[in-house]
């Protein structure tokens, strides 16, 4: 490792703090992935998935010690063990991230399939490899493409089963969630708005296409397009922030002098 530029031996050091691998394989995931962290990990955990079968026992008796005592899943009380068991508070977003790779259909439950087949994906097999997992998880939210995928899963997961609709609460708390990831200044505006305008279930179209506003359009509204195919909501969120002189010029020079 004494060859390498001190930026790759930051990467190797961080690779191995995070997956616990050795230097040997920390170096060879790096290189496959051209020094790209994020890519390096993806390489790491696709090929411990292919080795990860090889104790179904041990995530048998994981399962078992959250399974709920009367149904064959796991409910409230077995996840408020695991992250007892992980030392993260259950309304931390990673436990968002655990569950879009559980594949879980929905919020504070995992079926048996969901649990096992999401820790053999990861590669665990074990609660120590399940804390040194937490830290790669967190880190997939910088990941723009993995955050959007995640996002969109978030509808789905957070919705009342049987409704096509997400409850107005529950959005506004996944919102406050997952923007506070992103630094996404209109977000506690949004939600005020919400509350005293609309007060109804959102969309699955107004979830998805807000994410694209956050994303594309300025917080100064400077490249706002009224005649843009926004749904409904959005335009009226911004005569909203007009009308109630939000976006105003000193709050403007604030924002982009920061960015």
């Amino acid at each position: 490792m004494n060859k390498l530029g001190r930026g790759h031996r930051d990467k190797v050091q961080q690779f191995m703090t995070i997956t616990g691998s050795s230097e040997k394989v920390a170096l060879q995931a790096l290189k496959t992935s051209d020094w790209h962290l994020e890519a390096a990990f993806d390489v790491f955990y696709s090929q411990t998935h292919i080795k990860s079968y090889a104790d179904t026992r041990r995530l048998e008796e994981l399962y078992n010690r959250y399974k709920d005592p009367y149904v064959d899943m796991i409910l409230v009380d077995g996840i408020t063990l695991l992250c007892n068991d992980l030392q993260v508070d259950p309304q931390d977003i990673v436990m968002l991230v655990l569950s879009w790779h559980m594949k879980a259909a929905t919020m504070c439950e995992f079926s048996k399939q969901e649990f096992i087949g999401g820790l053999q994906a990861l590669g665990i097999d074990s609660l120590e490899k399940f804390r040194d997992r937490m830290q790669y998880l967190r880190s997939e939210l910088k990941d723009e493409q993995k955050f959007r995928e995640i996002y969109n899963y978030a509808f789905s997961w957070a919705k009342e089963k049987g409704q096509k609709s997400l409850a107005l609460d529950t959005a506004i708390g996944m919102w406050q969630l997952l923007f506070a990831e992103k630094d996404w200044p209109l977000v506690e505006h949004w939600c005020q708005f919400l509350q005293a305008r609309h007060n109804k279930a959102i969309s699955r179209d107004t979830w998805s296409q807000l994410l694209e506003f956050a994303r594309t359009v300025d917080p100064t509204l400077s490249n706002y397009d009224a005649e843009g195919a926004w749904p409904y909501l959005i335009d009226e969120f911004v005569e909203y922030l007009n009308e109630n002189g939000i976006i105003q010029k000193d709050q403007l020079d604030e924002w982009s002098q920061k960015h």
